[in-house]
C-alpha cells in the first residue's frame, strides 16, 4: 500500500528525515511512534504531498506520489489532526460531506454516508446531522473529523495525533472506536504519536523513529520483547514491562475452551489488561469469555494472565 524508498527531507542543512525506509501493507494499522522533533509528522505529511520530499520515492498504491496531482492525491487519502478543523458555519452533515461533494457524488449518495458514518461512530443521525460544531463535545467533534476523513471511502487514512487534545477519558474511548472502525473497514492508517500506551493499544505494526530514521519495526509485542536497542528499550520503558505486555496479549491467547465461569462475559478480543481490571473490579479469580454473537466460549482465570 506505502512505500517509503530512501526518504530524506531537511530544514537549513539538517536532516528532519533521514534516509527513511518503510513499507506499511494493505490493512495495516502503522503507528509512528517517536518523541517530539524525531521526523514522524514530517514523514506522514510527505505522504500526501503537504511536505514536499527532498531525495527519495514515495508510492500510494504502487503509484509513485510525485506523479499524482495532489489534488488528486489528497481526494485519495483521508486526514486527520489534532486540532480537527471543522468548518464552524456548516453542520456536522456539510463537514463530513466536503470531499463527496467536491467529487460530484449524487445528493442522495452524500446525505447516505453522512448516514452510514454517524452510525458507525455512534453519532444519532437524526441529533448530530443539522448540528453545528460549536453544539459538540470535544470527543464529539474529534469523531466528526475522522468521520469526514472518511466520507469519500479512501484507501488510506493518515492520522497525526488526532486524540492528543482531548481529556483522558475522551482520549480512550476514541481509541477503542477507532480500534473498532479499523476491524470492520479493514482501512490502511498510518497514525502518529509519541504515547506508547497509545500506540500498543491500537497498532497492528510499530515504527519507533529516532533522528529521521527507524529504530525499530516491529508488532507491538516483538518491539516490547525483543526491543531492537538501547534507545527502543529505555522508549517503551523498562519499568511497568508486564503491564505494557498485558495490554498487548488478548484474552484468546489464555482461553480455557469450554470452562464455565460466572459473571459478564469478556470479549474475545478484550487485552488480559482489561480481563485484569475486571477481575479485580469484580473481585473474582475466573470469568467467562464469549464472542461477538455472545456465544459461550469458555473461561480465563487469574493464574492465566502471567502463564
Amino acid at each position: 500500500m506505502i512505500e517509503i524508498e530512501e526518504v530524506t527531507k531537511s530544514y537549513g542543512g539538517r536532516p528532519v528525515v533521514d534516509r527513511l525506509s518503510l513499507s506499511v501493507g494493505a490493512g495495516a494499522f502503522c503507528v509512528l511512534l517517536g518523541s517530539s522533533g524525531c521526523g514522524k509528522s514530517t514523514t506522514l505529511r510527505m505522504i500526501n504531498r503537504l511536505i514536499p520530499i527532498d531525495f527519495g520515492v514515495i508510492r500510494v498504491g504502487g503509484e509513485d506520489v510525485n506523479q499524482i496531482p495532489a489534488d488528486a492525491l489528497r481526494r485519495r487519502i483521508g486526514y486527520a489532526i489534532q486540532s480537527i478543523g471543522l468548518f464552524p458555519h456548516w453542520t456536522v452533515e456539510d463537514n463530513i460531506a466536503t470531499v463527496p461533494r467536491l467529487l460530484k457524488w449524487r445528493r442522495a449518495r452524500v446525505r447516505d454516508r453522512v448516514t452510514e458514518l454517524l452510525e458507525l461512530f455512534r453519532l444519532d443521525p437524526a441529533i448530530y446531522r443539522s448540528k453545528f460544531p460549536h453544539r459538540l463535545s470535544g470527543g464529539e467533534q474529534q469523531r466528526v473529523g475522522v468521520a469526514r476523513a472518511l466520507a469519500a471511502d479512501p484507501e488510506l487514512l493518515l492520522m497525526d495525533e488526532p486524540f492528543a487534545a482531548v481529556d483522558p477519558i475522551t482520549r480512550d474511548a476514541l481509541q477503542a472506536e477507532l480500534a473498532r472502525i479499523h476491524r470492520s473497514t479493514g482501512k490502511t492508517i498510518v497514525f502518529v504519536t509519541h504515547d506508547i500506551e497509545e500506540a500498543l493499544r491500537l497498532a497492528t505494526v510499530i515504527a519507533i523513529m529516532d533522528s529521521g530514521r527507524i529504530g525499530q519495526l516491529g508488532t507491538p509485542l516483538e518491539i516490547l520483547e525483543q526491543p531492537a536497542n538501547d534507545f527502543v528499550r529505555d522508549f517503551v520503558g523498562r519499568q511497568g514491562l508486564g503491564l505494557k505486555l498485558l495490554s498487548v496479549r488478548k484474552v484468546a491467547d489464555r482461553l480455557r475452551r469450554g470452562e464455565p465461569a460466572e459473571g459478564e462475559p469478556l470479549s474475545l478480543d478484550a487485552s488480559l489488561s482489561e480481563a485484569l481490571s475486571a477481575m479485580t473490579a469484580r473481585r473474582a479469580d475466573r470469568l467467562p469469555v464469549c464472542d461477538d454473537e455472545g456465544r459461550h466460549l469458555g473461561s480465563i482465570a487469574l493464574a492465566d494472565l502471567v502463564r
